[in-house]
Order: structure tokens, then C-alpha cells, then sequence
């Protein structure tokens, strides 16, 4: 790779980078969006949890479409395409809280989600590929790093905008004498910064749009077809995997603010229960993926995502287990343990597969729709029993997670590279 080169795969770096900020953001927004929902509307935590419901069915029915159109359109088109939809998506929102509808806003967030799974069907191989191919878990796990970064600012700002003491008292109720226009206005607030933000995002990468596409590898995504990946066993397993773990985090995450909002947990008003979310749960997600980067260039990636994924179904069997303080610290640290989990499953998954990068991107981002069935069955296990429950699924995710991790430490494919420090291309050959 000569200087040039070089110098324009590290400016697309730092633009996809960008990208891993924005979705993290806007993502992360699910959280407080979901106590605000239950507040407004009286939903019990099922219902809520048909925010991310309908959020994440979006990874299930349109990430094949996005891998294709990826192969069609090449990268840079391809993310300024899902950037539009995403705007589209915030006004959609607008209109949804006028109308007093909640099944609106699940449309709205299909939406959104629409526009972002197209965005990681294109960005995730890329910011892996940007460099030398022993390097990628690295790239991906510092990228990641970013994302994370992004969801404790979304968490923060959605949380302070949406679920605003003078709004919403104790049990997460809307307080006596508020209108629920006051609470829906808020809600506005957040998704008309959002609006801006993506906006701001799309005139970025169409300044970059030729260091992106000329970085990225045209051949992989010219020729892919996106159901190639259902043939190849990695590309099936390293899909499981992700559903497992992006389940998890989700239905941990969405439950959390209500969980600590809790008098036998800690019994915290929304707010302040959303900021610990994000300086706890999220921010040691943040924490973990820049330390995860750095170990990733010493340790097998297979070990690290085992030894996280162990520690991750104790700490969420405690979280169930305990009441009080030990039961909120255990779930809040959950978050450091997840955070190599994503970038470590896709880049093992993406050097083990023989199907096409598109392809194999695409299926793993379908995956994602863990994110919308383990949180509503989590959900529904909680109105049936206790709110502690909601543990368990993320817990035998987790362990399923592990058996990924190890399976993949002992297996070695002809022509596959190994982990961490080997050399294997990261496309397919």
C-alpha cells in the first residue's frame, strides 16, 4: 500500500468512523424512548418493547435488500441513500407525535432502522477492510469504540430531553395535571436534533464520497449475491451469534432505566436512572471497545470473546438473582463485558466465511433482528413473573455466545486465517 493509498484509506476510516458515532446515537435513543412510550401511552413492558420490536424487525426484512443494494450501488451511494431515509424517518416521527399515534411512531422507527441497517450492511466490512487484514478486528473494535461513544451521548441527551422530571414522577407516569402533548413535544425535540445531525452527516460523506469508494474493494460487492452467505456454515453461526448478543444488550439496555426506577432496586427518578444507563451500562461499553482494541493486537479474539461472554451470563444471572444495589451494579456492568462481543463475532465470522463480504455483511446484519425478539420475550416473561426476570434470556444468549467463541477456537477452515495476530484477507477469496 503505497502513501497515497494509505493516506486516503485512513481519511475514509475517519469519515466511516463517523458513521459507527451517528448510529450509536441515534440507537441509543430506543432507551429512554421506550420509558417515555410506557409513561405516555401505559404500556406494560411488552408493549414497550415493541419500540425495539419494530425497530430491529427492520435488520430481519431489510438487510438482504441492503446487501444488494450495496452491490448495486457501491458504497458512498449506498450510505447517503440510507441517510435520506433516516431523515425521512425523523419527520415521520414528527407527524406521529401531532397524531397522538403510537403505532405511528413504530412505523417511524422501522423507518429509521431501515436507513441503518443499510448504513452497517455497507459500514462494517468497510471500516474492517481500510488497512492490513491482520488488523481488522482492531479497526472494527476501534470503530465500534465510536459507536459506543455516540450511545452515551444519545442516552444522555434522549434522556434528558425525554424524560424530564418536571414530566414524568414516580413509576414512570406522566405527572397529574401534564399534558401528554408536553411529553410528545420533547420527544420532537430529540428527533429534530437527530434530523440535523444526520443531515450534517450526508454533506460529510459526499465531500469523502471518492476516498470511500476508492478505499473500499469494488470487486467484493460487484459480484455478491446476497443469499450466497445461507449456504456457508460460518456465515450461519457467526449469524447466531450476533442475534444472541445484539438480543441481549437490547433487552438489558431497554429495561434498565425502568429496572433501576425500581423502590426494591433503586428506586431512581427516569432521569437519573437514564444517565446511569449511559455513564454505567453504555459508557462501559465505550471503555471496554477501546481497551478491547488495544488486546485484540495480543489476544486471540476467539479467548477475549469468551472470557466476555462468560462473564456476561454471571453478571446477568446475579442481575435476576440480587435485589437492591447488587442487583443494579451487576446488570450496569453487563456493558463492559459486551462490548467486543459485535465487532469480534462479524470479523470472525467475515475471515472464516468463503461467501462474498456483501453477502456475508448483510446476513450478519439481518441477525441483528435478535434485537427485536429476545427483548419482546424477555418482555413478556416480565409481566408474567417480576421485572428481574427479564435476565434470563440475556443470560442463556450469552452462553450460546460462548459456545461460538470456543467452537471457533478449535476450528480451522482450508485457506482460513486464525485470530488476532494471523493474516488471513478479511473478503472472501
Amino acid at each position: 500500500m503505497n502513501g497515497k493509498t494509505a493516506g486516503g484509506s485512513v481519511a475514509a476510516f475517519v469519515v466511516v468512523t463517523c458513521l459507527f458515532f451517528a448510529w450509536g446515537f441515534i440507537t441509543s435513543n430506543n432507551d429512554p424512548l421506550i420509558a417515555a412510550m410506557r409513561g405516555i401511552y401505559t404500556l406494560n413492558v411488552a408493549e414497550g418493547m415493541l419500540t425495539q420490536f419494530a425497530f430491529f424487525l427492520a435488520y430481519f426484512v431489510m438487510s438482504m435488500p441492503a446487501a444488494a443494494l450495496l452491490a448495486r450501488l457501491g458504497h458512498s451511494r449506498t450510505i447517503i441513500a440510507a441517510l435520506m431515509v433516516m431523515v425521512g424517518a425523523c419527520l415521520l416521527m414528527l407527524v406521529a407525535s401531532r397524531a397522538h399515534a403510537y403505532m405511528m411512531v413504530l412505523v417511524a422507527l422501522f423507518v429509521m432502522a431501515s436507513g441503518i441497517t443499510a448504513l452497517q450492511v455497507a459500514a462494517n466490512p468497510l471500516a474492517a477492510s481500510l488497512g492490513k487484514p491482520e488488523y481488522s478486528h482492531f479497526r472494527l473494535t476501534l470503530a465500534q469504540a465510536f459507536n459506543s461513544l455516540g450511545v452515551v451521548a444519545g442516552v444522555h441527551i434522549g434522556s434528558t430531553l425525554m424524560l424530564r422530571n418536571d414530566v414524568f414522577g414516580k413509576g414512570g407516569h406522566i405527572l397529574p395535571g401534564v399534558p401528554a402533548a408536553t411529553a410528545l413535544g420533547a420527544i420532537d425535540h430529540a428527533f429534530v436534533l437527530i434530523a440535523i445531525a444526520v443531515l450534517a452527516l450526508s454533506v460529510l460523506i459526499f465531500a469523502f464520497r471518492r476516498n470511500i469508494d476508492a478505499s473500499a474493494s469494488h470487486g467484493e460487492t460487484a459480484s455478491a449475491s446476497p443469499m450466497e452467505a445461507l449456504r456457508d456454515f460460518w456465515a450461519r453461526f457467526g449469524a447466531l451469534a450476533i442475534f444472541l448478543y445484539v438480543g441481549a444488550e437490547v433487552t438489558i439496555a431497554s429495561i434498565m432505566i425502568n429496572f433501576l426506577n425500581r423502590p426494591d432496586v433503586l428506586g431512581l427518578p427516569l432521569d437519573i436512572a437514564g444517565a446511569m444507563l449511559a455513564n454505567y451500562y453504555w459508557a462501559g461499553a465505550l471503555v471496554g471497545r477501546f481497551i478491547g482494541s488495544a488486546l485484540l493486537t495480543r489476544i486471540r479474539a476467539t479467548w477475549l470473546l469468551a472470557g466476555a461472554a462468560l462473564i456476561a451470563a454471571c453478571l446477568s444471572v446475579a442481575a435476576f438473582l440480587l435485589h437492591g444495589p447488587a442487583a443494579a451494579y451487576a446488570a450496569l456492568s453487563v456493558g463492559l463485558f459486551n462490548s467486543i462481543m459485535f465487532p469480534t463475532i462479524f470479523s470472525i465470522t467475515m475471515e472464516r466465511s468463503r461467501a462474498s463480504t456483501a453477502s456475508v455483511s448483510g446476513l450478519l446484519c439481518m441477525a441483528i433482528v435478535g434485537g427485536a425478539l429476545i427483548p419482546w420475550a424477555s418482555g413478556r416473561i416480565a409481566d408474567a413473573t417480576t421485572i428481574g426476570m427479564t435476565f434470563v434470556l440475556p443470560a442463556i444468549a450469552y452462553v450460546g455466545i460462548l459456545i461460538f467463541a470456543a467452537t471457533g477456537k478449535q476450528s480451522r477452515l482450508s485457506g482460513e486465517g486464525g485470530d488476532g495476530g494471523e493474516t488471513a484477507p478479511l473478503v472472501a477469496h
